[in-house]
């Protein structure tokens, strides 16, 4: 279970990007933070794997304190939260398969990362895993040589081979059609259950969070202005979370996540 017990960033500036956000996370329910931009939807995502540091509050996985974690454990707890970035966040030059194993590293001692020497057990398993992302017979590609949404697949495959207990997803579809939109969300909601892994994403788009997301959770400035059902969206709901949407530019820079933070998950 994921706890987020008065989670606050204020950046050096000021400029307060969350403000007392207290949530909980379990079983394998999706849940789709949406908000104006600038809500802080990205920083929330991003204070929970400590890509970016809260001010204060506390984050719990499976009872551990991950805001009180060393920065030497880091790359342990980020193993055990599956990141999806928005920009996909692949080495161009590497394979498919090269791509999806990176998400072993963390697992490997330093010399066998180094050599990249993953084991027979983790190979098979990432082309068990290519297969149910429909990308059978693409892992020798380059990533340089994929469409967006196959981009973002990969992406997918490489946090699931994590073996994570929570997945984390900033903004999945917000480069894709819609069509290809649809497909990566009924993917990211089927591995959710088929794992038995909760997903915590971070969406635009309002009609695909209520159509795919068991709950929704609604940020306005920092704050969570509705948390229930998605169901239970409707235009009275989406007017509290947006009539605000006009935000100044205070998170626009700290929305998306920098290439040198997926570098993290790699580690």
């Amino acid at each position: 279970m994921l706890t987020i017990d008065s989670l606050r960033k204020v950046y050096d500036s000021g400029d307060i990007a969350l403000a007392d956000v207290s949530l909980d996370v379990s079983g394998s329910e999706t849940v789709a933070i949406i908000g104006p931009s600038g809500a802080g939807k990205s920083t929330l995502v991003r204070c929970l794997n400590r890509l970016v540091e809260p001010t204060s509050g506390t984050v719990r996985l499976d009872g551990v304190d991950v805001t009180a974690l060393p920065e030497k454990r880091l790359p342990e707890i980020r193993r055990d939260m599956g990141m999806i970035f928005q920009e996909y966040n692949l080495i161009e030059r590497l394979t498919v398969m090269e791509n999806v194993l990176s998400g072993r590293l963390g697992y490997l001692s330093s010399w066998r990362a180094f050599r990249r020497d993953f084991p027979q057990h983790d190979v098979d398993r990432a082309f068990e895993i290519l297969d149910r992302v429909g990308l059978s017979g693409f892992e020798n590609n380059r990533a340089d040589e994929l469409s967006g949404g196959q981009r973002q697949r990969v992406g997918i495959a490489r946090a699931v081979i994590q073996e994570p207990k929570l997945m984390l997803v900033d903004e999945p579809t917000s480069s894709l059609d819609p069509e290809t939109s649809r497909d990566v969300m009924d993917l990211l909601t089927e591995l959710a259950a088929d794992e038995g892994v909760p997903v915590l994403l971070n969406i635009h788009e309002v009609d695909l969070a209520v159509e795919y997301a068991d709950r929704i959770v609604g940020l306005t400035n920092g704050r969570v202005v509705y948390d229930g059902p998605a169901s239970g969206v409707d235009e009275s709901i989406e007017d509290t979370i947006y009539r605000d949407g006009q935000q100044s530019s205070r998170t626009s820079t700290s929305e998306s996540i920098p290439a040198d933070d997926a570098e993290l998950y790699r580690q």
